[in-house]
């Protein structure tokens, strides 16, 4: 696989074009925004696909193709709500062992998105990404090549090559199927000084100094906080006042609480839950998958796979600890991943293996979800990006 693969533009007739115009138009709003799917391409899929979510009524027009690129499983967008940005999930690029990430312009009355340029990861299998709160730089997490990098981004949106890369090195016993690193994901605090690294290889929660001026990546002291044996950390959310963050174990499907000192970016370990439902026990298939706080920092969400479910805690205010409130089926299979929406009134879990995302509502009350019986069909969905709709 080349560069010249990842973009793949065809002509569409113009009736096709209207067509989406008006599905995305009847249903714009004061307040309405635009989602973007992050896929796995293949038969059912092209690429980015998006649709218009309304506020009100958790209704989404259906889905359309904004762009084509080879498997852009995960999507963030710029503060500004300008750019998104997407990792291409290869493991070739260039000729390399390594994978891209693209950068696209948006269009926020059509939803459509223009590509800018593409750059490489370094690193292979990029599963991950995140835009700085200065909108100065896209990091990424290389699952596949267990390293992240730093990429400068330009005042046009475009991306510029790596201005750091950092190879992590398992040092430990090698436990079965913890050969290597793996770095799952790559996550800001909201003062945009410290990037936490979940390293799924590694059993460690990775923290390092981040400097958006000029794009790096330091080692800090102490240099991650451990989880327990073959446990898997993937994905990592901080509570929106900063001082609790949580981590959720793909092969032990359990969820950590951490209290996170914010001056310093350590973090301390609070409480370990399991993702399962009371005296159920990991079985062969299950694993954990995405993980969000709510806007509002009173609850935390989880998927769990082969489990098929959210799992929904409730976060008590002042100690960070959680509190079960409940499992919901995502109506699918393999819910790798799911998104909340900025309003905190809607989730939408996307089964990969069912190529369904389906719609809940959200009691901002109790943190429960309800089904409003809307799925969409969207071939092998994995992220969930809300953008800022005109």
């Amino acid at each position: 696989m080349n560069s010249l693969s990842l973009h793949r533009f065809t002509g569409r007739a113009l009736v096709v074009g209207l067509a989406w115009l008006f599905s995305l138009s009847a249903a714009r709003a004061a307040g309405d925004s635009l989602v973007y799917f992050g896929t796995y391409t293949g038969k059912q899929s092209k690429g980015i696909y998006v649709s218009r979510l309304d506020v009100k009524s958790g209704r989404l027009t259906a889905p359309e193709l904004a762009v084509e690129t080879v498997s852009p499983s995960f999507l963030a967008a710029s503060p500004n709500h300008r750019f998104l940005y997407a990792v291409n999930e290869v493991s070739d690029f260039g000729g390399k062992k390594a994978g891209a990430v693209s950068a696209f312009a948006i269009d926020r009355t059509t939803g459509k998105l223009t590509a800018l340029n593409t750059q490489s990861s370094v690193g292979a299998g990029p599963c991950h990404l995140i835009v700085d709160k200065a909108g100065k730089n896209v990091l990424v997490a290389n699952y596949g090549g267990g390293s992240v990098a730093v990429l400068p981004v330009q005042k046009d949106g475009r991306l510029k090559e790596a201005s750091t890369f950092i190879q992590h090195v398992r040092t430990g016993p090698k436990l079965p199927g913890q050969k290597a690193p793996h770095a799952h994901g790559i996550y800001l605090d909201a003062a945009n000084r410290f990037a936490y690294v979940p390293d799924l290889g590694l059993d460690q929660l990775i923290v390092y100094r981040f400097d958006a001026d000029d794009g790096s990546l330091l080692a800090h002291e102490p240099p991650f906080a451990p989880t327990k044996d073959d446990a898997g950390p993937r994905h990592f959310a901080l509570r929106p006042d900063g001082r609790f963050a949580y981590a959720i174990m793909e092969k032990h499907c359990t969820v950590m609480a951490f209290a996170c000192d914010q001056k310093r970016g350590r973090l301390t370990e609070l409480q370990t839950l399991s993702s399962l439902p009371g005296g159920e026990t990991v079985k062969p298939g299950y694993s954990t998958a995405e993980l969000f706080v709510h806007p509002s920092g009173k609850f935390l969400y989880g998927s769990n796979r082969g489990h098929d479910t959210i799992v929904v805690y409730a976060i008590e205010a002042k100690s960070g600890r959680l509190t079960l409130v409940e499992h919901v089926s995502t109506q699918g299979k393999i819910p790798r991943g799911f998104g909340i929406d900025p309003s905190g009134r809607w989730l939408l879990a996307g089964n990969q293996n069912s190529d369904t995302v389906v719609v809940f509502g959200i009691d901002v009350k109790t943190g429960r979800l309800t089904p409003t019986g809307q799925t969409l069909s969207i071939g092998a969905p994995v992220s969930m990006t809300f953008v800022r709709g005109n």
